[in-house]
């Protein structure tokens, strides 16, 4: 019932869009035929690329997603400007503080206006797809004063902490490459990635062999991983498969005790309405070792307080990647990005370092996170 709402609300917004778009053009048979094309193309790829994308050739399902999956977020730019345009008529025709025809001259029928409003979305898209492109280093250094066998204090360790890679049809191997290289530039005793790994599928990351890439991540304490949403999209079955073959530790609903040090809890998503509360997660650790939890979607961060947590990392919000749905997932999560201290426990919900779908971030960031715990 959800995807037949979101698809008609869809279908209704590229209406609405493309209607626009055919009045603001004068009546040339090449310009609207173009503008037809276009229209199939960009709609048509979007549901392709989820819905038979397994069952193309990987190079097919791959730009059919990439176009479909930009075009969602242009399509959104569009509707905005179009939105204000209609808006500001209505306005004015209740109101007349202007000619009606001084509006409907640029905007109808007419290539300076059409092009001034497609070579201004193009420019924000443009910056987005930059901005995306540079990860940012986020420095997180933390205190945990909690002793080692009653005695040594702990630290220091340096952690390098990931979120929502999104690996698959829109993020291929060359580009997580990359990521692997900025992560071993860090030197990190632990690499930790709070959830989402995967995309929406693990065919992809089967045919171009993303494990081996994986293998290529420095860490002496090794890799973990919390399971995210999107490791249930791609099938929790296959995800768990691809992941064993990439070295790196899932925890589901399990704790790890590292070096005989500290704690790494990897929390179930909550897709998984059966998951262990966290009270049941820490009952029986020795809270004189510090604990570290990894949660992919940041709610009822409560209680990591309550349970002695010392660091818990989330991720999942993307903080919206694009505004204005930023302004939206800062309504809904009381943290959706960035550090925030409750009681003893630190907490950093991630923006990501990858992303879904189309490749911009306007009014957010794409960023790894160095948490050194007791540097000097």
């Amino acid at each position: 019932m959800m995807f037949v709402i979101i698809f008609i609300v869809y279908l209704l917004v590229n209406y609405y869009v493309f209607r626009h778009v055919w009045i603001a053009m004068p009546p040339t048979t090449v310009g609207r035929t173009c503008l037809i094309s276009f229209a199939v193309i960009a709609v048509l790829s979007f549901f392709l690329s989820f819905l038979l994308g397994d069952s193309m050739p990987v190079w097919m399902a791959s730009t059919l997603y990439k176009i479909g999956t930009a075009w969602f977020f242009i399509l959104l730019y569009f509707f905005i400007v179009m939105a204000v345009k209609d808006l500001f008529g209505l306005t004015n025709k209740l109101f007349h503080f202007m000619p009606s025809d001084a509006i409907t001259r640029y905007t109808k029928e007419n290539w300076v206006g059409l092009g001034f409003m497609i070579g201004f979305i193009a420019l924000v898209m443009i910056c987005g797809y930059l901005k995306y492109n540079w990860k940012l280093r986020v420095e997180l250094p933390l205190t945990i004063d909690k002793p080692i066998n009653d005695s040594t204090a702990f630290g220091p360790l340096r952690i390098v902490a990931i979120s929502d890679l999104h690996l698959g049809y829109g993020i291929g191997k060359s580009e997580f490459e990359k990521w692997v290289d900025v992560i071993n530039a860090e030197k990190p005793d632990i690499v930790l990635i709070a959830g989402d790994i995967i995309d929406n599928s693990v065919r992809p990351l089967n045919d171009e062999n993303f494990a081996e890439s994986f293998h290529k991540i420095k860490a002496p304490m090794g890799i973990y991983a919390c399971a995210g949403n999107h490791e249930y999209i791609s099938g929790m079955k296959e995800s768990t498969a691809f992941i064993e073959k990439t070295g790196v530790h899932l925890l589901r609903d399990s704790v790890a005790l590292i070096d005989s040090s500290f704690y790494v809890i990897g929390r179930d998503d909550r897709m998984n309405e059966n998951r262990k509360s966290v009270k049941d997660l820490v009952a029986n650790l020795d809270k004189a070792k510090p604990v570290i939890m990894l949660d992919h979607q940041p709610y009822h961060l409560e209680e990591a307080e309550e349970n002695g947590i010392d660091l818990q990392i989330s991720g999942h919000t993307h903080q919206g990647q694009v505004w204005p749905i930023s302004m939206i997932t800062k309504a809904i999560y009381e943290k959706d990005h960035g550090y925030l201290k409750k009681g003893n426990a630190n907490i950093y919900v991630s923006s990501g370092i990858g992303i879904w779908g189309g490749k911009f971030r306007i009014g957010t960031q794409s960023e790894y996170v160095v948490i050194d715990i007791n540097k000097e």
